[in-house]
């Protein structure tokens, strides 16, 4: 069996014309950086030939795999499916509408790699006016500051779902619906190390977006609202000493 280096995650909702735009983008990085790479796409009950256009990746290219939910179930599900599918040492959530730049993978790569990193993530602060019209940048500026606010935070761009992280963390996570933008947060509540890299952001040139002011801010608040909750009341305890004296009842 193929053993990939990196599992890449792709959540696909209405992309068709993207996802063999990306597959390319994505063979082109990895190839010549000598990745082992493995792309799931999981298909979230779309509508349109999405689907169709997975298939006739899977059936060109044995390093790209197809997950189709009977019907549509939202982004963390279908990011939570793919990471679940996920062969790899890293794992990577990426988006289907080419705005996340492929061309980064080296920069996760290298930064996941380092001693006591478990998870990186992307950040777009210094390139989001490049891919988004100014109400978008406004709102997902808006939602990033409310979100680390409330959440006690310091994740520059806890909007971006461009993100990498070692094969364990995967178990840890127990996600509920909207959580995925969460993930960095639910990770550092098990311990682990979080690290930020600058990532690129392309401008959508197919399909429309599935986030505005409604979906970035107002629909996550409850979800931010539990996450403060769970910080509130994570256990926070150290043992200072064990006493254990069963070696002597089995000798």
């Amino acid at each position: 069996m193929y053993q990939p280096l990196l599992s890449i995650c792709i959540p696909v909702y209405n992309e068709e014309e993207n996802v063999p735009l990306l597959h390319q983008a994505i063979i082109d990085v990895v190839g010549p950086a000598n990745i082992p790479t493995e792309i799931i796409f999981v298909d979230d009950g779309s509508k349109d030939k999405s689907w169709d256009a997975i298939q006739s990746l899977v059936q060109k290219d044995p390093r790209v795999r197809g997950v189709k939910f009977a019907f549509n179930c939202g982004e963390t599900a279908a990011s939570d499916a793919g990471m679940r599918h996920a062969r790899g040492k890293y794992v990577m959530t990426m988006d289907a509408d080419l705005q996340n730049d492929p061309k980064d993978i080296p920069a996760f790569i290298k930064a996941i790699e380092q001693p006591g990193v478990d998870c990186v993530c992307g950040t777009r602060v210094a390139t989001r006016s490049q891919g988004d019209n100014f109400i978008r940048v406004a709102s997902s500026r808006t939602a990033n500051w409310v979100r680390n606010a409330l959440s006690q935070e310091n994740i520059s761009d806890a909007g971006c779902t461009y993100r990498c992280f070692k094969r364990e963390c995967v178990d840890k996570l127990k996600l509920y619906r909207g959580l995925h933008r969460f993930i960095p947060t639910l990770l550092k509540m098990e311990g682990y190390t979080i690290v930020e890299v600058a990532v690129t952001n392309n401008p959508r040139i197919h399909g429309e977006s599935k986030y505005g002011v409604w979906n970035r801010l107002f629909k996550s608040f409850h979800d931010l609202l539990a996450i403060r909750w769970m910080k509130t009341r994570i256990l926070g305890y150290k043992v200072a000493t064990e006493l254990d004296r069963t070696e002597e009842i089995s000798g």
